[in-house]
């Protein structure tokens, strides 16, 4: 069966053949991947066994593009909530508990009633159960220190960080440019 264009992203390549990002993962849908085609923007590395039409052609989809201009990296990434559980891996940094997203919040190692800043150096990844235990204390007032202290992570540490999650689909033809810590499922 021939998938929807919906379902029929495009992994985007930096100039040098690496993805922009693995966590999230690089992908465009296939209206901006069909654009940047026709804008001569990108290289087509690899293609979907699915045709789309307009009135004058008819075009595969590209399932792996490249970027003809390299994009360098940000040095340092955007301190967000979601950077700062992928800086800790998405674990409690005073249980050590690993949890799905929605079940995590962060907390200020100094609370902020303390004098304490929302930064990369004060900032950690807490489940909901340890953030009400710590409440606005000081670690040492209620016994709880975070496992790693916090640091300003650089945009390299959050893309390894990012290859221990892999999407939950991946396309055959991502596969040689994907390199992630547990081996990927078949498409």
């Amino acid at each position: 069966m021939v998938p929807p264009p919906d379902h029929c992203p495009a992994l985007v390549l930096n100039a040098d053949y690496r993805p922009l990002s693995y966590f999230p993962l690089s992908l465009w849908s296939w209206q901006e991947t069909i654009k940047a085609v026709v804008m001569d923007r990108v290289t087509i590395v690899s293609h979907y066994d699915r045709t789309v039409h307009s009135p004058s052609c008819n075009i595969r989809l590209p399932s792996v593009i490249a970027l003809k201009e390299y994009v360098p990296a940000r040095h340092r990434p955007a301190f967000t909530r979601f950077n700062v559980f992928l800086r800790d891996c998405f674990t409690c940094q005073y249980c050590g508990g690993s949890f799905p997203t929605p079940e995590l919040t962060f907390d200020h190692v100094i609370p902020r009633s303390k004098g304490g800043r929302t930064t990369w150096t004060n900032v950690v990844t807490c489940c909901h159960v340890c953030n009400l235990l710590k409440g606005s204390r000081l670690p040492r007032q209620c016994n709880m220190i975070p496992l790693s202290p916090p640091f300003p992570p650089s945009a390299h540490e959050l893309q390894e960080n990012g290859r221990a999650f892999p999407p939950n689909y991946l396309h055959e033809s991502w596969r040689d440019f994907l390199y992630w810590d547990t081996e990927l499922e078949q498409g």
